[in-house]
């Protein structure tokens, strides 16, 4: 697994990720129900506080969201 600072990525390419992660994640946020913007922008704040990571595992060409200190 390799660690992705968002910060080297593009803004497009930074969105992508972010939508791919929320959209596969399905996460219930409680009785409100968020839109992709909402959930896109909370992600990118996390990344932008360093409170989440981005992970590029090569084998399987994917990318992840994670926790800072979560790994596989």
């Amino acid at each position: 697994m390799i660690n992705v600072p968002p910060q080297s990525l593009s803004p497009d390419v930074l969105r992508g990720v972010v939508e791919n992660f929320v959209l596969r994640e399905g996460t219930e946020y409680g009785e409100r129900d968020f839109g992709l913007e909402e959930k896109c922008r909370a992600v990118e704040r996390q990344l932008a506080c360093g409170d989440a990571e981005i992970w590029f595992d090569p084998e399987t060409r994917t990318t992840d969201i994670r926790p800072v200190g979560q790994r596989r």
